[in-house]
């Protein structure tokens, strides 16, 4: 007797090693080889290769033009990247980190996040800035602060928050296609994070949270540089027959209200995990959101953990108490689900 048998072709896709930083590397990379408008400009970011070492490389391919280094004068750039944006161009400016973006708030809130508005959406702003947030370095409170929240607050911005791989080598292309400001937040812990990308990797989505780990019995929401500590969290957490799902937020405005509300109306519980500070946080708007819209899902109160409300310590040991640790999201999860005590 006879049998045929039928081979199937499974296609394969390659993937590279590379770590976060290489993968924002490559996203600009591509950005300014397949649109000659796109160009970088801000602190250290052309000789020296970047504070973060993202832009190495970049001024030898693409030349002082399209890889600008700046004066120290925040505000002086985010408002040549505004100008640039109005004229057509479409500028990446790099901010050292989140605390020195403070001195360019007045260009970002009242220029760059007002103008379609102000002109009647006559004029857009395409201009997306980079910049670095969060603490775990050892770099004192002017270095160390995560301040996305306050920008998620101001209308007219989207705030991108990457914590994979993907998100960091994706989010570049998609957000320099949006007419609107778009504020890209960097973990500084992520940037020698290391994994395996396909070599194909490109554009990904900049509108929805994306569920990490599906799970049943709570919902844990982090985004950015917690989303390790998290992802962590919820395999000790099961190894104790606690089953976490965790929700990376990925966008903090426009937040995902959907996806937000579907994990909590799936697990009935609320854990938010949030390096900002407790008062006035995304954890508050976030915590509000479900209670307003899912009370009655819920069998406990959403719970919260955020850094302690002091400027972010220098010391190792202080700055790891400052933080939201294992320890803390552990209590809280084993807490929303009846396990303490």
């Amino acid at each position: 007797m006879k049998t045929n048998t039928v081979k199937t072709n499974t296609v394969k896709t390659s993937t590279v090693k590379t770590t976060y930083r290489e993968a924002m590397r490559e996203a600009i990379r591509e950005a300014m080889a397949r649109d000659d408008r796109v160009f970088l400009m801000g602190e250290d970011v052309g000789h020296y290769g970047g504070c973060y070492a993202v832009s190495l490389g970049l001024l030898e391919e693409f030349g002082p033009e399209r890889v600008r280094d700046t004066p120290l004068s925040e505000s002086g750039f985010v408002g040549a990247g505004i100008g640039a944006a109005l004229g057509g161009m479409r500028p990446i400016v790099e901010i050292m980190t989140v605390n020195f973006s403070l001195l360019a708030l007045d260009q970002i809130l009242n220029n760059a996040a007002s103008l379609s508005h102000m002109s009647g959406g006559q004029f857009s702003v395409p201009l997306v800035i980079r910049m670095t947030t969060g603490a775990g370095r050892q770099l004192a409170a002017q270095h160390s602060h995560s301040l996305e929240g306050w920008y998620a607050h101001i209308p007219g911005l989207r705030i991108l928050t990457p914590a994979t791989l993907a998100d960091a080598r994706g989010m570049l292309q998609t957000a320099l296609a949006d007419p609107d400001p778009v504020l890209i937040f960097e973990h500084g812990t992520l940037y020698a994070s290391a994994g395996e990308l396909p070599e194909d990797a490109g554009a990904v989505d900049i509108e929805r949270a994306a569920v990490r780990r599906a799970g049943a019995d709570v919902s844990l929401i982090t985004y950015g540089g917690t989303l390790g500590l998290v992802l962590s969290a919820a395999d000790a957490l099961a190894a104790e027959g606690i089953d976490a799902e965790v929700l990376d937020l990925r966008v903090l405005r426009p937040l995902d209200d959907a996806a937000i509300l579907a994990t909590v109306e799936k697990t009935h519980r609320a854990v938010i995990v949030d390096e900002g500070w407790r008062s006035g946080s995304i954890s508050a708007e976030l915590s509000a959101r479900i209670t307003e819209r899912s009370f009655f899902e819920l069998d406990a109160p959403v719970g919260r953990v955020c850094s302690v409300e002091v400027p972010i310590p220098y010391s190792r040991h202080l700055e790891e108490a400052a933080l939201p640790s294992m320890e803390r999201v552990l209590a809280a999860a084993r807490e929303a689900v009846g396990r303490n005590g």
